[in-house]
């Protein structure tokens, strides 16, 4: 079976190194500006997917990304943010990329070609059947991930996916495929940038989506947020002084004490109505 590889469609600029940087630049922009419409026609697919890892992670379950390049890099890039985000064990979102760590700032040869690493990687992790794992690759062909997810599939663990390309090997493969189609890049192939932006969008809201549905935010707060820097401290008592009747010294204090926006107001709540 063959598909049209849009990602690898020519530009619908040529002579770009003619054009003054202004151009450019709007040019660019103007690509830019098509990717959320793009993601928007894949709501509905993305909600299966969110919706499905979500009753597995309430089981125990953890949330797995496989990649390569760009598409491995945004992967742990979300994975790495739901701890300090949403206070989460490390363990919950996974981001793993074709080469290893050492692919993260440079490319690894061949990496994303071996079609059995992914597995072995995911074994390394005791991947089971309350697991999901999500696939990223813009061009749908990566071999890295689509055997990854084929193996995934064999042992009865959820598949999903995130590509650029409709009815491509990677889509095909994932139970629940999230295909963004953003058509030719502004620079013939590099899909780093349209399909990056939109990969990117859809791990946000793949994550964040999933975080709000397992309790991790309360009203529109990040109330599990790690405190690591005077800057999350700050937010987390105001936090607090917008929950509670506190001043700041005495939300600081509570912060202080019990850790966690959560836990410092639900305590202030507990002692103050004696529950």
């Amino acid at each position: 079976m063959t598909f049209t590889k849009t990602t690898e469609q020519p530009s619908h600029y040529d002579s770009l190194e003619k054009m003054p940087v202004a151009e450019l630049l709007a040019s660019i922009n103007n690509e830019d500006k098509t990717v959320p419409h793009a993601v928007e026609k894949a709501l509905p697919q993305i909600e299966a997917l969110v919706l499905q890892i979500v009753t597995r992670m309430k089981n125990g379950g953890r949330l797995f990304y496989i990649g390569a390049g760009t598409s491995g890099r945004l992967g742990i890039v979300d994975a790495s943010e739901c701890p300090p985000t949403f206070g989460v064990p490390h363990d919950w979102v996974n981001g793993l990329i074709a080469g290893g760590d050492k692919a993260i700032r440079r490319a690894v040869e061949n990496a994303e070609d071996d079609v059995k690493q992914a597995w072995i990687d995911l074994s390394e992790f005791d991947v089971n059947t309350n697991d999901t794992v999500i696939g990223i690759a813009a061009s749908g062909t990566t071999p890295y991930v689509i055997g990854g997810l084929e193996k995934c599939n064999e042992n009865g663990i959820l598949t999903g996916c995130i590509t650029c390309n409709d009815g491509s090997p990677l889509a095909l493969t994932a139970q629940f495929p999230v295909v963004v189609v953003v058509g030719p890049e502004f620079v013939t192939g590099s899909s780093r940038m349209k399909a990056g932006t939109a990969q990117k969008l859809v791990l946000n809201m793949i994550s964040t989506a999933t975080m709000i549905q397992l309790g991790r935010v309360k009203g529109n707060k990040m109330v599990d947020m790690q405190l690591s820097n005077h800057k999350l401290v700050d937010r987390g008592i105001r936090m607090i002084m917008d929950e509670i009747p506190v001043n700041y010294d005495e939300a600081g204090e509570l912060l202080e004490k019990f850790g966690s926006v959560r836990k410092a107001v639900d305590q202030y709540n507990a002692d103050r109505f004696n529950l």
